[in-house]
């Protein structure tokens, strides 16, 4: 499933967990479940190595470990910010592909960082300890700086990220212990034609024929790292029937919020970010068509946006469905139903929905103020999103590390650090585009006479403001940012932190409001309406995804679509019967010289009734035996619902066949030492 951000999502699912649905924890597989269903219980001695032969990728996708000499294998689209940031006019990778014939030409990402999840504690009682007898923003801000000491303490002990995890929205805390690595290096990918074959028109759908994959290399001390625990590589791959695991890290689902919630994000929401990526979308096809250039530079801001339109699509036309809503209004009215039976129940958590409902009118109101001056709107610009974080960074270090912004904890330092001095190229001209949109926006949005558009646009309109602020700024210069990281921005007058320091104000008081008045109710009441939960039906069930190791089971399986059934695994014959020499079913030139060499009858892609959503992209999908049988990379239609429920009987989750890998590693790209990794001969 093609990833998508962190979002300002959460909405409600029963907790009984049925057929194939759940997205769950490594310290919570539900091993009698499976056996029931398959036959199969996984012991302890499986889940501890699928836990650490799993990776995440710290930008939002998933991926595993495939060698004892680090090699990571996941999607070609969560690696392709690093293609295109290695990519040039004169060597397009995303168009050409990329090959390192041997380990010194594994070239390094500019901003990839690798997560392996070696240890989980559970730290409730500290967080509950340190919130008790607190309320509103008083609790949110404990709770907060309690998070922030367990990870110190945590990081102190060794090279670690470490993160608190909310589960069922506060019901419980675990703490992460990952390793972290972020020296990563290129190793393949193939053309972006083929892995994304079909482009926009079969994104979110099933038969497929792509080869989404990419590899990876993790170093440490300049040498490609001993990874003990890895998967072993299938050359069989999946078939009709088996039954498949995936371990990756889902981004957020919505199963456990309120109607409220849910009311939300259907009706104020939702509709706002379409219309923005709407908008967005033209605006980067119109700055796609200058010339041949300026499609390399926008293309992968370009697929983010199409994929999220799509993905946004498929979730709003759920809430829109009025079989949907009448069941989530019925599972919330008998739960609330249950603890009003109970007087002690009801005393604790009767009042827990209505509060919620309650923050939704602020949320509203506060919304476009906030995503504009302190959300995703001020992010488009990666200069301005540079001046923020260097701006903030000289106030925020200064603070004891409890009452910083989360961001700048000292367990994020290093992410932080990274992505601040990321020697990946920026574009001036699509900077300036993306900046114009924004500050328009703005105007718009707040209107004219608003104090902060007043403030930020003076007497300059957004496109004056944007191409000064972007054609004046020094910040594209590494080292130019590395002197204001360590001296501080002090009296800078580089324009774009110019620009930076005249939203900072408000943009920290909306942050301050939103925190105060509508995160810390929602958290308070989110974490009661998980304990009455807990106290009516029990624990037996998953949390929402929160971008964090889950596993998922299933079976190899078609479905039922309109008035035709839809077999589960696709073969590369199709792959050429699906071709037309025309974008976006056009095939590079080496796949059409390569032809006859190719066995038309390798399984190309699969589909599996595994519980997935965005964050998924690049998750293995394993066997009984723990062999890696495919690559998840995308989900059909159907499965965009998945955010708010699960669906046995239509919900799939798309992998790449490993035959396919190895047949097109083989055969099409010469990649010897490659396939001699991972087939270990």
């Amino acid at each position: 499933m093609k990833t998508l951000p962190v979002l300002l999502l959460m909405v409600g699912f029963s907790t009984v967990a049925l057929a194939d649905e759940g997205m769950w924890t490594l310290n919570g597989v539900p091993r009698e479940r499976i056996e029931k269903a398959y036959g199969f219980s996984p012991p302890d001695q499986w889940i501890d190595h699928v836990r650490l032969s799993s990776v995440r990728l710290a930008g939002g996708c998933s991926g595993s470990f495939v060698s004892g000499d680090g090699l990571i294998m996941t999607n070609h689209h969560c690696t392709s910010p690093c293609i295109q940031q290695l990519s040039t006019a004169e060597r397009d990778l995303m168009k050409e592909g990329f090959t390192a014939a041997r380990r010194s030409e594994e070239v390094r990402c500019p901003a990839v960082e690798i997560n392996r999840l070696v240890e989980i504690r559970d730290v409730t009682d500290r967080i509950r300890g340190a919130t008790r007898g607190k309320s509103g923003a008083s609790q949110n801000k404990a709770r907060k700086a309690e998070m922030t000491r367990i990870e110190k303490e945590c990081a102190a002990e060794g090279k670690w990220r470490c993160d608190v995890v909310t589960l069922y929205h506060g019901g419980r805390y675990d703490l992460y212990r990952y390793q972290r690595y972020q020296d990563v290096r290129l190793v393949f990918a193939p053309e972006f034609q083929i892995a994304f074959f079909g482009g926009d028109p079969d994104n979110f759908t099933f038969p497929r024929y792509d080869l989404d994959v990419a590899f990876l290399r993790v170093y440490e001390d300049g040498r490609p790292a001993r990874i003990g625990e890895h998967f072993q590589f299938s050359r069989r791959g999946a078939l009709d029937g088996d039954l498949v695991f995936v371990t990756g890290h889902p981004g957020r689902t919505m199963r456990m919020i309120t109607a409220a919630q849910g009311d939300f994000l259907r009706d104020v929401l939702f509709p706002m970010r379409l219309q923005l990526l709407a908008e967005i979308r033209g605006v980067l096809t119109q700055f796609s068509r200058i010339g041949e250039e300026s499609a390399r530079i926008a293309r992968g801001d370009l697929f983010f946006v199409e994929n999220s339109v799509k993905a946004f699509n498929g979730m709003q036309a759920t809430l829109l469905d009025r079989a949907f809503i009448e069941r989530k209004a019925q599972e919330e009215a008998r739960l609330r139903a249950k603890v009003d039976r109970d007087p002690v129940l009801k005393a604790k958590y009767g009042e827990a929905w209505d509060a919620i409902a309650g923050t939704q009118a602020t949320l509203k109101g506060i919304l476009k103020r906030h995503y504009l001056l302190e959300g995703r709107g001020a992010g488009l610009s990666r200069l301005f999103a540079l001046a923020k974080a260097l701006l903030r960074a000289e106030t925020e270090l200064k603070k004891p590390n409890e009452e910083r912004l989360r961001e700048f904890r000292d367990t994020n330092l290093p992410t932080l650090q990274q992505s601040l001095f990321s020697a990946a190229p920026i574009y001036p001209e699509l900077e300036e585009v993306k900046a114009i949109f924004w500050l328009t926006k703005l105007r718009e949005f707040l209107g004219p006479d608003d104090p902060v558009v007043r403030r930020v646009l003076g007497r300059e309109s957004p496109e004056s403001l944007a191409r000064a602020a972007v054609n004046g700024s020094k910040l594209a210069d590494v080292d130019f940012r590395r002197r204001l990281w360590k001296d501080g921005v002090g009296a800078c007058d580089d324009p774009m932190i110019e620009l930076a320091r005249r939203f900072d104000e408000a943009a920290r008081a909306v942050r301050k409001r939103y925190e105060d008045e509508v995160e810390s109710v929602e958290k308070k009441n989110a974490e009661l309406i998980a304990q009455a939960r807990f106290a009516v039906e029990g624990m037996d069930t998953y949390p929402d995804a929160t971008f964090t190791l889950r596993l998922t089971y299933g079976s190899v399986k078609g479905y039922d679509e309109f008035d035709r059934h839809v077999t589960p695994v696709t073969r590369l014959k199709g792959l050429y019967e699906r071709a037309t020499g025309k974008f976006p079913y056009e095939l590079p030139p080496r796949w059409i010289e390569g032809k006859d060499r190719l066995d038309m009858d390798t399984p190309v892609n699969f589909a599996s009734t595994c519980d997935i959503v965005g964050g998924n992209s690049g998750s293995p999908v394993v066997n009984r035996k723990a062999e890696v049988v495919g690559l998840i990379f995308d989900g059909n239609i159907q499965s965009l619902g998945g955010a708010f429920w699960f669906d046995e009987s239509i919900n799939r989750a798309v992998a790449v066949e490993t035959p396919f890998i190895i047949e097109a590693l083989q055969k099409i790209y010469g990649a010897k030492g490659l396939i001699k990794e991972l087939l270990g001969n």
